[in-house]
């Protein structure tokens, strides 16, 4: 029988013990070792640069994709901790980044908790409610949210990549010294990081499942497992896409609303199936956003013929697009072609674009009987001579018949009211900037749950056309025709 001291003695040896292997397998790659955790390893330690500090082998960055549950975090953890023990012994800086300060407190606060213990490390995480930035060695590791880039540092840590402005990540790699790497679930098809950074060759990239992390819980496995919405087996992923066999081709082809694999009957029973979240945390594929606006619309070739229509323009200056749609709408439809899609900054640059589009003006100064333009109505200034109402003003000089939309619902009321029509927008040379803010545009979340206000983001093309289903839907539900009276009775 031991004693309490050597009991206590026992239980220490076998901490410092758990310890020292921690510590070691931070060193060690072998089978066991997560991918993400290996990829970051072999990417700082293979750096090497010239006489002209010109990066010639190594990184400068990763990208971790990836389902929920791969370890992606938890090897970003574990790789400032490799960093700060045995990379940088001398000390250094390491910053980590989430589009808001209070984010960290319900995800890195917790991992930091367990993993400084599980290396006999100072945690400060245990008892104070907030920490801005702690030391692990003679290094310090700083907490930045809200849009805040900090000063220079030697790493960088973007957690959850995809709710980070690309003006935040274009600052922060001018002054990261050595490297940065981010992690996301891919809950977009669409983002400034796939098109700006993953191409880079100097960045690496991996996508991981949860399949990837053999120190899952089972539980933890069958939460995730619980949304699949497919037979398992029954379908297989190939260049990213799901497949499954077409019984009326014969061949072995991507879902679609009408070729799709057997149902998970047990998950659906339970009510947990959801093909978003399976396929983004499940498989680790990109999918359109939780929380959509616009889920659904149809792309066609060529906007309808012999039809009414008007033009509807959300103004656009600098960084921001000016989008100029083509619109109309009957009882059940809505067609939408998008003519321009890039920062127009004067009304007589604007002109000249309306004009070479096919826009009409009015026949004289007396008359309204040009093509009517549903402009924003903001009344928003960016500088001298750009607001909206500078540039209303500015069309109808030069002979335009443009006007304010009067707004006088609420945005989510007519976008809910879009939503009941059918919505048709022509496919051509804006297809990829309407197609990123038809999958982006999303309603705002509080603590991971919708509410019913849409994002100030990915709407330039969707404001444009709800000026027009604004001016198509006047109380008095006069339908547009292009009769003088009928014109003058339009809610603008």
């Amino acid at each position: 029988m031991l004693t309490d001291a050597e009991m206590l003695e026992l239980e220490t040896l076998l901490k410092e013990k758990g310890i020292d292997i921690s510590r070691k397998k931070l060193l060690k790659i072998d089978v066991d070792t997560n991918p993400n955790y290996k990829l970051l390893y072999e990417s700082i330690k293979n750096q090497e640069y010239n006489d002209k500090d010109e990066l010639v082998a190594g990184k400068r960055g990763v990208a971790l994709e990836g389902s929920s549950r791969s370890g992606k975090t938890w090897s970003g953890v574990d790789i400032i901790i490799f960093i700060c023990l045995f990379l940088e012994k001398s000390g250094c800086t390491i910053n980590i980044y989430r589009e808001t300060y209070n984010e960290f407190k319900t995800t890195l606060y917790d991992d930091f908790k367990r993993r400084l213990d599980d290396f006999g490390l100072n945690n400060p995480f245990h008892n104070a409610k907030e920490v801005k930035s702690f030391k692990i060695g003679k290094s310090t590791i700083f907490f930045l949210g809200d849009g805040k880039h900090g000063g220079g540092c030697d790493y960088a840590f973007f957690n959850e990549m995809m709710f980070i402005k690309n003006s935040v990540f274009d600052q922060v790699e001018l002054r990261c010294r050595k490297f940065w790497w981010a992690d996301y679930n891919p809950s977009v098809t669409e983002h400034w990081f796939f098109d700006k950074v993953l191409s880079r060759p100097d960045v690496g990239f991996l996508r991981t499942t949860y399949l990837d992390n053999p120190h899952l819980s089972v539980q933890e496995k069958n939460k995730i497992k619980s949304w699949e919405p497919w037979k398992p087996g029954s379908y297989i992923v190939k260049d990213s896409v799901v497949h499954c066999f077409n019984k009326l081709t014969g061949k072995v082809e991507p879902i679609s609303k009408i070729n799709q694999p057997p149902p998970h009957q047990i998950n659906i029973d339970n009510g947990t199936s959801d093909e978003y979240m399976w396929k983004v945390y499940g498989l680790g594929l990109r999918g359109a956003m939780k929380g959509v606006i616009f889920q659904h619309v149809e792309w066609i070739e060529e906007f309808p013929k012999d039809i009414d229509y008007i033009f509807t323009n959300d103004f656009g200056f600098t960084t921001d697009p000016n989008v100029l749609n083509k619109y109309t709408e009957d009882e059940h439809n809505i067609w939408i072609e998008p003519l321009s899609y890039q920062p127009i900054e004067t009304d007589e640059e604007l002109a000249n674009f309306m004009e070479a589009v096919g826009v009409k003006k009015n026949s004289d100064e007396y008359k309204s009987d040009g093509d009517l333009i549903i402009c924003d109505s903001s009344d928003k200034y960016t500088g001298e001579n750009k607001g909206t109402i500078e540039m209303v003003k500015g069309l109808c000089i030069r002979g335009f018949n443009a006007v304010k939309v009067k707004k006088t619902k609420s945005v989510m009321y007519w976008l809910t009211s879009m939503k009941t029509k059918k919505i048709h927008i022509v496919k051509n040379e804006y297809y990829i900037k309407v197609k990123k803010e038809k999958e982006n545009y999303r309603l705002k979340e509080i603590q991971g749950i919708a509410i019913n206000l849409p994002i100030d983001d990915w709407n330039h093309f969707w404001d444009s056309g709800r000026y027009g289903h604004i001016a198509f839907n006047s109380d008095n539900d006069d339908i547009l025709t292009t009769s003088d009276e009928k014109l003058k009775q339009i809610n603008y």
